[in-house]
């Protein structure tokens, strides 16, 4: 009987170990996933801001190159 108590006790503290494990691990890819839209949303914003403003600042980059260059 002491033997059949002791197995369950290995098998219960096994199945916790590994029930852990499975829980950490989603929390970690939820916030691999949180960070990876984090950095596409800030990306979608540059590209909007760039496109928005961009020939400006091409302007102003020919510009100083063109008074560099005299």
């Amino acid at each position: 009987m002491a033997r059949l108590v002791s197995t369950y006790s290995q098998l219960r503290e096994a199945a916790r170990r590994h029930l852990e494990r499975v829980l950490s691990g989603g929390q970690e890819g939820q916030g691999m996933v949180e960070y990876g839209l984090i950095l596409v949303l800030i990306a979608v914003v540059v590209v909007l801001i760039l496109g928005t403003i961009g020939s400006r600042i091409n302007d102003v980059f020919s510009n100083v190159s063109n008074g560099l260059a005299t």
